[in-house]
């Protein structure tokens, strides 16, 4: 595991603990951030860490045409209780992400200083997000990273309604063309919805197109 400074670069991701942890420190500036997802890395950490940075062997993915979509979640679909759009309201989704509790955490890993990064990627053309809307009101989303290299890299996403990120994930998948959603590490969340481990290999020649 090696300390980073102010020159933006990273390690072989080979030399990641088993646990997936790379570097640690270095910043949250769009070149970074940009260089890591395109190394396949990604920061993780509480509000009282440094930055950490993960490059995680088994990367957990989902491969669109293995979107597994439930006979009750179908039902919910054809509904059309809710709205969903792309980067309408991107500052509101991760901030509400922020606010999510996770399990084995003592606090939000999306700091401050994370939101801050992330909205800059965002008004670069970086980042996205998936809004969920019920009458008007926004009651889930998530967001993430597109290089635009057919990969799209998801950070967080939130509720406040039961089913309502499903549908906003679901309609994003289904209406878009990526190759591969990379879901960074195991949920059983996303495994429900089709979501797999594959090697950080194979995870490494969908970033670079082949």
């Amino acid at each position: 595991m090696q300390y980073l400074n102010e020159n933006i670069w990273f390690p072989n991701v080979n030399e990641a603990s088993p646990e997936g942890i790379l570097a640690i420190g270095g910043d949250l500036s769009v070149d970074r951030l940009v260089l890591a997802y395109k190394s396949g890395i990604f920061p993780w950490f509480e509000t009282d860490q440094p930055i950490l940075w993960w490059s995680p062997d088994p990367r957990f993915v989902l491969f669109p045409e293995k979107l597994k979509v439930s006979k009750s979640m179908k039902q919910v679909l054809r509904k059309k209780d809710y709205t969903v759009t792309v980067s309408k309201a991107f500052n509101d989704v991760i901030n509400e992400c922020s606010k999510v509790k996770r399990n084995g955490q003592n606090d939000t890993w999306i700091t401050n200083n994370m939101i801050e990064a992330y909205l800059k990627l965002h008004e670069l053309g970086y980042a996205k997000s998936v809004e969920v809307w019920r009458e008007g009101v926004l009651v889930a989303g998530l967001y993430g990273v597109d290089l635009g290299n057919g990969v799209f890299c998801g950070e967080s996403m939130f509720t406040k309604e039961s089913n309502a990120s499903k549908v906003g994930f679901i309609k994003f998948i289904q209406n878009t063309n990526y190759k591969l959603i990379d879901c960074q590490v195991y949920t059983s969340h996303l495994e429900s919805l089709g979501a797999e481990a594959i090697s950080r290999d194979d995870f490494l020649k969908y970033l670079k197109g082949y």
